[in-house]
């Protein structure tokens, strides 16, 4: 997996400061994407085990609320297969004390739940440690600058996780 950038204190892509990392690769292809550079598996540079480290390293300090993956496209299996190892990195250090965020074009259901190229070997697992995923193409005839935290109406904010002592 490649990854286009690593933004240490975003606070446009979830709740609260996070740290986001943007992977490469993106077979959606949306009209007016807002980062079609990384449509590419290979813009950027690779991600290696320095990289979780880094990321780990970034989250510590107690005003950043956690991760968000976006890019690119993280569902890609291609991107599956490396972010889990990463997110299970999250949750062992951090546990419940920071979310994890994911923003994808595919449709949970009928995507990500159901069979299809996006679904792989790791997709629930990948699934069951994130919090609140973004769903769905980005669609220019629905963009919306009022929308918190998406880019055109169809797409939905779905929590998926309970947090602990809620």
């Amino acid at each position: 997996m490649h990854y286009g950038a690593i933004k240490p204190c975003d606070i446009a892509n979830g709740l609260g400061v996070r740290v986001s990392l943007f992977v490469s690769g993106c077979r959606h292809r949306c009209q007016n994407c807002f980062n079609p550079e990384t449509w590419a598996f290979r813009y950027g540079q690779p991600y290696t085990e320095e990289t979780t480290q880094q990321i780990l390293k970034m989250l510590e300090p107690s005003y950043i609320q956690g991760l968000t993956l976006l890019g690119g496209e993280p569902m890609e299996p291609e991107n599956q297969r490396e972010l889990l190892p990463l997110v299970k990195a999250v949750r062992a250090k951090f546990g419940e004390a920071k979310d994890i965020w994911c923003y994808t074009g595919c449709v949970l259901e009928s995507e990500l739940l159901a069979d299809s190229p996006y679904r792989c070997e790791v997709t629930d697992a990948l699934l069951s440690e994130i919090d609140v995923l973004v769903d769905g193409p980005f669609i220019e005839a629905e963009k919306s600058l009022t929308l918190n935290f998406r880019g055109s109406a169809n797409q939905r904010i779905l929590y998926l996780r309970e947090k602990h002592g809620d």
